[in-house]
């Protein structure tokens, strides 16, 4: 019985019942009056290998028969970013052409330089006339630069320690981590893995990849999927003695492609006679990916779990 954290998660369970805020936009109208700002106060932009330039906008509440241009300097004192080092602003000035309400500002992230597990940002401030400033609004944008490397498969097969907070609470072992071996999946549209003896051995678990968004990457979980069965852990059949397994409709399971770590949100379900009959709750699980002699090591030291 594995009664101490592994090393390695200890801090990523503090996480756990974080509450997801949301807000609400109230939009307004300012008729023939001209504003001149970013339009973003706080934008984070993905620096890729192939993709180093991007775009922050200046935008204006109406247009002109005549170009504008404006002066942008960078506020040394509120940013972490290093010009020339971290990153580098084609010009000084925006213009916002005629007839037009946009102008962009076109700014490069040294892709090399960055740190994908420290994001670094920079101030922009406009310079404009009083006149056009919005009021409470500001004249200043903070850009925050995110490196993301190239998704790969790979990186998220193997060996690696799953720890659950389905099993901290309902484990009769008192057990909450196990040896989990994913392996890639090679038919689907999407890139998946199949991690094996996930909860519990003999039960086998799917998982899928969506690495389009460089900013939103996150792994869902294919409804209807059996994960155990209902004795082992509830010592009692509900239903059809199968605990299911799906995506959770709570929170979102991201990931990160510089990290060998998964952080996924299940929801385990029981179904009676192909109907629904309770949900046995969200669940925060923890994939931390470990090399072959680590994980024979905690296998031999009594990590439960499926080793070959």
């Amino acid at each position: 019985m594995m009664k101490t954290l592994y090393k390695y998660s200890i801090l990523l369970f503090l996480i756990f019942g974080a509450f997801l805020t949301s807000c609400q936009e109230e939009y307004i109208t300012y008729d023939d009056a001209e504003y001149v700002m970013f339009a973003d106060t706080l934008a984070t932009y993905a620096i890729q290998e192939d993709e180093f330039q991007f775009n922050i906008p200046v935008v204006s509440t109406v247009t002109r028969n005549y170009d504008r241009t404006f002066a942008v300097e960078v506020i040394d004192v509120q940013g972490q970013a290093v010009e020339r080092l971290h990153y580098s602003i084609e010009s000084n000035t925006v213009e916002i052409p005629a007839g037009q309400t946009k102008g962009e500002v076109k700014v490069s992230g040294n892709y090399k330089e960055l740190d994908p597990a420290n994001p670094v940002y920079l101030t922009l401030q406009l310079i404009a006339p009083e006149s056009v400033q919005m009021p409470l609004y500001g004249n200043r944008t903070k850009a925050v630069l995110q490196r993301v490397d190239p998704f790969k498969l790979e990186d998220f097969t193997g060996w690696c320690v799953f720890s659950s907070m389905f099993l901290y609470q309902y484990s009769m072992t008192g057990s909450y981590q196990r040896l989990v071996k994913c392996e890639a999946k090679t038919e689907g549209e999407n890139p998946a893995v199949i991690c094996r003896n996930m909860f519990k051995d003999g039960y086998d678990v799917e998982m899928v990849f969506h690495p389009k968004d460089p900013l939103n990457q996150y792994v869902t979980v294919p409804e209807g999927q059996a994960a155990a069965d209902e004795y082992s852990f509830f010592g009692i059949s509900y239903g059809d003695n199968a605990i299911l397994v799906r995506n959770s409709s709570l929170y979102t399971s991201n990931f990160y492609t510089f990290g060998k770590y998964l952080y996924v949100w299940t929801e385990l379900y029981v179904e009676a006679l192909g109907e629904l009959y309770g949900s046995v709750g969200h669940f925060y699980n923890v994939m931390e990916f470990v090399s072959d002699a680590e994980a024979r090591r905690l296998f031999n030291e009594g990590m439960p779990g499926y080793y070959e």
